[in-house]
């Protein structure tokens, strides 16, 4: 016989910081309505999703902002910073430069 007892509950056993880092779902949403889908970890900078974004459809990174919860996203926001849940929503504005009269 043993002396150890076993847990009955696995989430007893792991931290829940564990899942700190376990990639959340992100969708990024157009004006338009159009929407691109990115998958990332929590602690990666949203700069690399706003880069990923860019090439995807072919703009300058610079030319686009990124808003989440009506606040402008910065380069150090993390997914995790931001308290942003899985499928939670970015809005893209694209800066119009110039305009036809």
């Amino acid at each position: 016989m043993s002396d150890v007892e076993q847990p009955t509950n696995q989430e007893d056993i792991q931290p829940k910081a564990e899942d700190a880092n376990a990639p959340i779902n992100i969708k990024v949403t157009t004006q338009t309505g159009e929407e691109v889908f990115f998958k990332i970890k929590r602690n990666t900078k949203l700069s690399k999703l706003q880069g990923a974004y860019a090439s995807k459809v072919g703009k300058d990174v610079g030319s686009i902002r990124f808003l989440y919860d009506g606040n402008r996203i910065n380069d150090d926001d993390t997914p995790s910073s931001l308290d942003m849940e899985d499928n939670d929503t970015i809005d893209v504005m694209v800066e119009q430069v110039g305009g036809s009269a």
